[in-house]
């Protein structure tokens, strides 16, 4: 949803919407107070006195500002690509404004990939880490019931993936609601402390966090792995505009979500100032003791939403790789008939639900799990600087000295948490970054091997106007009706026509060369979506093109077709598709195990007649055989 679109449901609907966003965008940084105070003041060499507390509140509240509000809020959601948000989109955008630059495009999309991969270890990371200190406050109001910590976080996530099949369309009305209550929760427990302790409010002078540098050094420097847990959920405000636009997401983080925030890390801090004990959980002490059970059960609700939003994050970023090239072509299935975008990847549901359990049974609790958080975050956060100030330049014409400016701001910020959490690699910081390498390591592959494939074929076939010239000077038998031939390579001979040519001897009255292309938009404009051109002899090419957050439903687009007078009757039309069967040789243009690797995900892809919504009894499938 765009501006213009905004503007066009009028001011009405802006609550109505700033609602949803409190429900789908902020869930994850919202829980965010569950653990960043407590982690924080588990640095080596970080003491816990006055000074400390009022520097800590006073990054916290800074970071807050220039990541959150200005860089995000106010920067990057400047960057819409036609009304969509994050990182894939932005990437897309990046390229299409560094189109005269060939090597800038390709650096774009090692950037944009790698932060998209990282995004996968978000998508892991979320779910475990919320979940684990949700449960935590069993422990506080009981120490007796710590050995169920773990055992009922697993079986919470067990639940919340087998739920993911039904989408969140049904239950994703309840999701504002909900987070309103959350949020209002935790801004009256952090406004009854401040109250107490109203000298917290000291913090918001961003001196003490300079004294807070200038007193602990390398201490302080190294709690910025934990401050960077308050920043957690802060790319969901950019990855879900396209849901919501920008003036809901705005008027939801400053008029009620950043609000709340402040006041509850505030309220953590008095109660540290008053009670220094409290440190072992300053969230959940901070809550009275006869409300502490339905505090549990409210955070565990308010988690298990910041882990759906997450979590279908996921499944709209691999989509819309799929669409982009890469990523092998996955069951898609749309949960929602009324709302765009929401889909369920059965593929990607069972990935995450793995690797979510391994992480909760491995790490065991929320502080185990705060040094791998930090890494997927910030190495995200980076990207998506960097990305942006390409936009900034290439498209909005900013000058040279504007972009470097805000480059070194962004980037110094940004480095400065990812150093501070790269020191605890090998506490943790290695999950994410393993599963970062291993998700791009598969992108890349997939794109790279496509790419192989199309060359082999267009060097293996046969030229296209050559062979409509001998067609016409030598005719085979025509028979009635129209056949598509799928392929990727508009100027050479399609394979299956060939095979069909050879062994059924017949061609039909009109042929037509198929090829589907994704624009680097979100979805196609009408003069795009189509284009033919009519070579002779009863020959057409045909181009279809669907944007990258939208679902390739050839028959459907096909039927709509009035370009150059080329219309479509299904019921005599045959579509043939020629499926390549891959052979890894050791003279590829790729390492061998790549080879291997990409011939795998051929196999295991869901074949292109699916995904394009191709009806079984109209199709005829011939094998290939491409030695990459």
């Amino acid at each position: 949803m765009n501006d213009d679109t905004q503007q066009a449901v009028g001011r009405t609907r802006l609550p109505a919407l700033a609602v949803g966003a409190l429900g789908v965008v902020f869930g994850d940084i919202g829980t965010s107070p569950l653990y960043a105070v407590k982690e924080i003041f588990t640095t080596p060499g970080v003491v816990l006195d006055a000074a400390s507390v009022y520097g800590m509140l006073s990054l916290i509240f800074w970071a807050l500002v220039l990541v959150v509000s200005l860089k995000y809020v106010v920067f990057v959601m400047r960057a819409d690509n036609r009304g969509e948000g994050g990182i894939t989109a932005l990437m897309a955008l990046a390229q299409r404004s560094a189109h005269a630059s060939p090597r800038a495009r390709w650096w774009i999309v090692i950037f944009g990939m790698f932060g998209a991969s990282l995004f996968y270890g978000d998508g892991v990371i979320t779910p475990a880490i919320s979940m684990l200190s949700a449960m935590e406050g069993i422990e506080v109001a009981a120490s007796g019931l710590h050995a169920y910590i773990v055992p009922a976080t697993v079986c919470i996530i067990l639940v919340l993936f087998a739920l993911q099949r039904y989408g969140t369309a049904r239950v994703g009305i309840l999701f504002g609601p909900v987070m309103i209550l959350w949020f209002a929760c935790i801004g009256v427990l952090g406004l009854r402390m401040i109250l107490i302790e109203p000298h917290v409010l000291y913090a918001l002078n961003p001196w003490y966090a300079v004294e807070f540098f200038l007193h602990h050094r390398l201490p302080a420097f190294l709690a910025l792995g934990g401050v960077v847990l308050a920043l957690t959920g802060a790319e969901s405000l950019y990855a879900d505009m396209g849901h919501f636009g920008k003036k809901p997401i705005r008027l939801a983080w400053f008029g009620f979500a950043s609000p709340a925030l402040v006041l509850n890390y505030f309220g953590q801090g008095a109660l540290l100032l008053s009670n220094p004990e409290a440190v072992k959980n300053p969230f959940y002490l901070l809550v009275p003791p006869m409300l502490l059970y339905p505090m549990v059960a409210l955070a565990t609700v308010a988690t298990v939403i910041a882990s759906q939003a997450v979590i279908s994050g996921a499944f709209s970023v691999t989509r819309e790789a799929i669409h982009l090239g890469f990523a092998p072509r996955m069951h898609v299935v749309h949960t929602s008939d009324e709302v765009r975008g929401q889909v369920f990847l059965p593929s990607v549901n069972r990935m995450l639900l793995v690797m979510v359990v391994a992480a909760v049974i491995g790490f065991r609790s929320s502080s185990n799990l705060g040094a791998a958080y930090g890494i997927a975050v910030t190495g995200t956060m980076f990207i998506t600087s960097m990305l942006a100030l390409v936009v900034a330049r290439r498209l909005w014409g900013w000058s040279r000295w504007a972009v470097a400016l805000g480059g070194i701001m962004f980037a110094t910020i940004d480095s400065s948490f990812f150093a501070a959490n790269a020191v605890k690699i090998g506490h943790g910081g290695w999950f994410p970054l393993v599963l970062g390498v291993f998700v791009f390591t598969l992108l890349t592959t997939w794109r790279r091997g496509r790419e192989l494939v199309i060359r082999e074929l267009k060097q293996s076939g046969l030229a296209l106007e050559p062979f409509i010239d001998s067609i016409s000077a030598h005719p085979p038998l025509r028979v009635p009706g129209t056949a598509i031939f799928l392929t990727a390579n508009q100027s050479g001979v399609p394979h299956a026509m060939l095979h069909n040519l050879k062994h059924n001897k017949v061609l039909h009255e009109r042929n037509v060369i198929l090829t589907v292309e994704t624009v680097e938009t979100p979805r196609a404009e009408l003069n795009e979506r189509m284009e033919t051109a009519e070579l002779g002899g009863g020959f057409y090419k045909l181009i279809l093109r669907f944007g990258f957050a939208e679902d390739p439903n050839v028959p459907a687009a096909l039927v709509r077709s009035t370009s150059g007078g080329l219309t479509f009757d299904l019921m005599d039309t045959t579509f043939f598709l020629s499926r390549e069967s891959i052979v890894a040789t050791d003279h590829s243009a790729m390492a061998l195990w790549r080879d291997k690797l990409f011939a795998f995900l051929q196999r295991n892809a869901v074949s292109a007649t699916a995904f394009f919504r191709i009806p079984g009894n109209r199709l005829v499938e011939l094998g290939t055989q491409v030695e990459i």
